[in-house]
């Protein structure tokens, strides 16, 4: 029921986004409208497989935050 009410407002807001993006373009520029579907998180489409890295990549990032 909560993912249904979410959908229905990102719905609501996906579609204000969209009128905002598309008002503020440059339609000189032969680029596509913006539509839904770009800012709504649901419909986002999905990587079709997770990225793969190697463990050192995340002792990195952590390290590097700790230190500062």
């Amino acid at each position: 029921m909560s993912e249904g009410r979410a959908r229905e407002e990102w719905n609501h807001t996906a579609a204000l986004l969209a009128m905002l993006a598309n008002a503020h373009r440059d339609h000189r520029q032969k680029s596509e409208p913006f539509g839904i579907d770009d800012f709504h998180p649901f419909r986002a489409p999905r990587q079709s497989e997770p990225l793969k890295v190697d463990i050192t990549v995340l002792r990195d990032v952590i390290v590097k935050e700790h230190e500062r």
